[in-house]
């Protein structure tokens, strides 16, 4: 299990059992891919697990810690290249956040923690706290570009990986996922070249 969504789900007892760890993931998956997010809930996972509830509440304290690590489970292949090149590599980094929005169910699920975050402030939280995490691995991108002179020593990797997030967070929530790579490399090169005219 990856550390954010162990961070997540900020357990608070009991070492889990690996099987009926495993079985709840499941049943969190198949419910949240058949309902969607207005059907998803604690008591349909625990129903679909043959789990109890406290069970589920014991190793994940809440919905959106749920949600998170099944996340966590589907998101897989993200790349985080080191061409030497920072355009190219936020644009390899860029497609293969895409790719995995649109060819798996990690679309789906990330768009139902956001619908989450928006009414449950605990939710909202939680989500924060992940993106702070990606922001911080994206914005190594702009770290290394920094370090071989090829970013300006005053730039905040934080913003740049919010740029690029951001892009993403829309074609998400706007089933654009299917975006054509020359027009995603366009907007790449727009976040780290700018659009003034160069004089």
């Amino acid at each position: 299990m990856s550390t954010e969504a162990e961070a997540a789900r900020k357990s608070i007892g009991a070492k889990r059992s690996l099987e009926s760890a495993e079985a709840i993931l499941e049943a969190a998956e198949a419910v949240l891919i058949e309902n969607g997010h207005s059907g998803f809930s604690i008591e349909a996972v625990a129903r679909r697990a043959r789990a109890g509830k406290p069970t589920i509440y014991r190793w994940w304290p809440s919905k959106t810690a749920l949600l998170l690590e099944v996340y966590q489970r589907q998101k897989r292949d993200i790349i985080y290249s080191d061409t030497g090149n920072i355009e190219e590599d936020l644009f390899i980094f860029a497609r293969s956040l895409f790719a995995q929005w649109r060819e798996t169910p990690a679309g789906d699920i990330f768009r139902s923690l956001i619908a989450e975050a928006q009414q449950d402030p605990a939710a909202a939280e939680a989500l924060a706290t992940y993106s702070a995490g990606r922001r911080a691995h994206t914005g190594k991108l702009i770290e290394r570009a920094k370090a071989r002179g090829e970013v300006a020593g005053d730039v905040d990797p934080s913003q740049i990986a919010d740029m690029v997030s951001s892009y993403a967070w829309v074609h998400l929530l706007t089933g654009r996922l299917d975006e054509d790579e020359a027009i995603l490399r366009q907007a790449i090169r727009h976040i780290v070249y700018g659009i003034a005219v160069r004089r």
